[in-house]
């Protein structure tokens, strides 16, 4: 059996939107949370892939955390499009308060649309869903067996998770993907086991808050290594 560990990390805070909608816009990030990063940096594997997305917050945050790592030989980050956040198109720029006048009625209890619907001029929910399976198919091919470290957005971690567990993306659009959080899956693979499914994921943590890897009631960094498997 091949188990393939992807590290699943969402961007530092964007504080320069203003708090308006910026969805797949190319903002900076703030890196100031030192600590966080350096929680970050305590239970990541030293000899793991590096992916980001093309936009610089990806980028800025990976290289905060990687400051505060023991390695220093580091791999150059392999850059996916498909991990880029949910486009919102025209929807960009507004604020949430704007939005809701729009929509009225229309507005959905966890995200900014109903998952199957696009914003003009943007992507719908399902469809980041599409395009991230897509690339996380591709992934567990060229990286077999080994540590994935993914520093991607909170809708791409969203759609990682329907993914691997097959939620319906009105479900998956309910999970919390806070900043900074760890969101660690694991991909199984089998050759000529009649007893076991050819793939299945299983699940360490999802948004799991950094600092909590320091506390007392925070399971210790072992964990990681001994995931209880689902099959799907």
């Amino acid at each position: 059996m091949t188990q393939t560990r992807w590290w699943w990390i969402r961007h530092a805070p964007v504080t320069e939107n203003n708090g308006t909608i910026y969805g797949n816009l190319d903002l900076n990030c703030d890196c100031h949370d030192k600590e966080s990063f350096q929680a970050l940096a305590g239970v990541l594997p030293d000899n793991g892939i590096w992916v980001t997305t093309p936009l610089k917050r990806t980028h800025q945050t990976a290289n905060a955390i990687r400051e505060e790592m023991q390695a220093n030989d580091f791999p150059a980050y392999d850059v996916i499009d498909d991990f880029q956040e949910q486009s919102f198109g025209d929807w960009h720029g507004m604020t949430h308060q704007e939005l809701g006048e729009i929509r009225g009625d229309a507005w959905h209890r966890f995200w900014h649309a109903p998952a199957s619907e696009a914003p003009p001029g943007g992507e719908s929910f399902e469809e980041l869903i599409s395009r991230t399976a897509r690339s996380i198919d591709v992934l567990n091919q060229k990286y077999s067996g080994k540590d994935i470290i993914a520093v991607t957005h909170g809708g791409t971690i969203r759609a990682a998770v329907a993914h691997a567990l097959d939620l319906k993306p009105e479900k998956a659009l309910g999970l919390s993907i806070g900043n900074l959080s760890l969101t660690k899956l694991n991909y199984y693979t089998t050759q000529n086991d009649t007893q076991l499914d050819q793939s299945s994921w299983g699940v360490d943590c999802i948004n799991a808050e950094p600092l909590s890897f320091k506390s007392k009631k925070a399971p210790e960094p072992e964990l990681f290594s001994q995931p209880q498997k689902i099959k799907l």
